[in-house]
């Protein structure tokens, strides 16, 4: 079950403190991600966007132009979603992965910019499948 976002309703972008208070336990590991990131791929662009307040906020984080992920802050937790191109899931599919990631990924809906699929983080076990996307994502 997906965890629904902490902004909804939210007119505004949140702030950071609000962001910390949100994520709670797990504040840490959204702050690790950023970081990893934009050290490791140069993912450092942030981008705050909402197509409605009644689905909240999401962060994208971008290399140039192109966004390599979004996420999304959730009540005590958050939740990170790709769109891969094709040669992306591919790869993904080939990865060995976890056992839900590959079957979120199996699973995922194919949209025209790509196949969309989205994973939770509670803990700091679940970043390094997200790790492992990140780095096929941006190699595809």
């Amino acid at each position: 079950m997906d965890s629904p976002n902490a902004f909804v309703g939210k007119i505004q972008k949140p702030t950071d403190k609000e962001l910390s208070l949100a994520l709670g336990s797990t504040a840490h590991l959204w702050t690790e991600l950023e970081a990893w990131l934009a050290d490791e791929y140069g993912a450092a662009g942030r981008e705050w966007k909402s197509i409605s307040p009644k689905y909240g906020w999401s962060l994208r984080l971008k290399r140039k132009d192109r966004t390599i992920v979004h996420l999304a802050p959730c009540p005590g937790c958050f939740r990170v979603a790709f769109i891969l191109g094709d040669r992306a899931v591919k790869a993904a599919l080939a990865a060995d992965l976890p056992a839900p990631v590959a079957k979120a990924l199996a699973s995922a809906r194919r949209y025209a910019e790509g196949t969309g699929v989205r994973l939770i983080v509670k803990k700091p076990a679940d970043l390094a499948p997200i790790r492992k996307l990140a780095a096929i994502k941006i190699a595809n």
